[in-house]
């Protein structure tokens, strides 16, 4: 899974404006790190601007609008450490999947 959910958001980021750093911590199942001034996304643990921690079966479900992110963040299943402003322009990105 975690190579799918690198894969699709390498090519949204590709052809995305967004120039910012952000790692979503999946905890056991990985990390993805989007280095948005590069246009790239790797499985690295590189310094971000912003990391989010949540589990990964409820990013996919995030990322298919099953679960509101916003819903997530204040009943603890999503936290963010660093700049919650750039979480908050990671939506257009997740698309449908």
């Amino acid at each position: 899974m975690l190579e799918e959910i690198t894969t699709g958001l390498n090519e949204r980021v590709a052809k995305a404006d967004f120039p910012y750093k952000v790692k979503f911590d999946f905890r056991d199942d990985g990390k993805v790190f989007i280095n948005g001034p590069a246009k790239t996304v790797t499985n690295d643990d590189a310094e971000a601007d912003t990391t989010i921690i949540v589990k990964i079966d409820d990013f996919v479900k995030m990322a298919q609008g099953q679960m509101n992110p916003m819903m997530a963040f204040m009943t603890g299943k999503l936290k963010v450490s660093g700049d919650m402003g750039i979480a908050a322009k990671i939506g257009p990105l997740l698309g449908d999947g």
